[in-house]
């Protein structure tokens, strides 16, 4: 249950009505706005993600995923996150040179965040209103979205971008 500060936070931050993704406003990694509408009609696939983590090497299928979709309207949208065993302490510039040159990342990262707490993302606290499953367990938690800005389904960390792949071929029309 969403408290009515964090209620209200998710309400300011998302557009007249919020019941797609498309509602809600980020800044990108280098700290310029971004409104998640700017995808609309794509597949979009949510990752809070970190540099020091066991899940990290997920980088590499994870821009495997986006290599192979990109064309046919899927993007992922990676989310650095510290919360778990600070295992995301860099900043931007330190974040962004770690993905490029470990994993040659492409999709767009945006601005580090809080995926739980007081401090909740507004973005966050809608993907878990949607789908609950209570707070994000971990790194590499992913949220697929589809065409309309529904958010259809959760994946656990655990879960390798390549497991989802019939998930986001379903929702291209493969």
């Amino acid at each position: 249950m969403l408290s009515l500060g964090l209620l209200l936070a998710v309400q300011a931050n998302a557009d007249e009505s919020a019941k797609t993704v498309y509602g809600f406003k980020t800044k990108t990694l280098d700290g310029k706005p971004a409104k998640l509408s700017e995808y609309k009609g794509k597949v979009l696939l949510i990752v809070n993600v970190a540099s020091k983590c066991g899940f990290t090497p997920q980088y590499k299928g994870l821009e495997a995923l986006y290599e192979k979709y990109k064309s046919q309207g899927f993007v992922i949208l990676g989310f650095p996150c510290n919360q778990f065993a600070h295992q995301e302490p860099g900043d931007a510039k330190t974040i962004e040179s770690f993905c490029s040159l470990n994993y040659g990342v492409t999709f767009p990262l945006f601005n580090k965040i809080d995926v739980n707490g007081s401090n909740k993302d507004p973005l966050y606290a809608y993907l878990e209103t949607v789908l609950p499953g209570g707070d994000i367990g971990w790194n590499f938690t992913k949220f697929l979205v589809d065409q309309q800005g529904h958010v259809i389904q959760r994946y656990a960390s655990s879960i390798k971008p390549e497991a989802i792949k019939a998930d986001i071929e379903k929702l291209l029309g493969q």
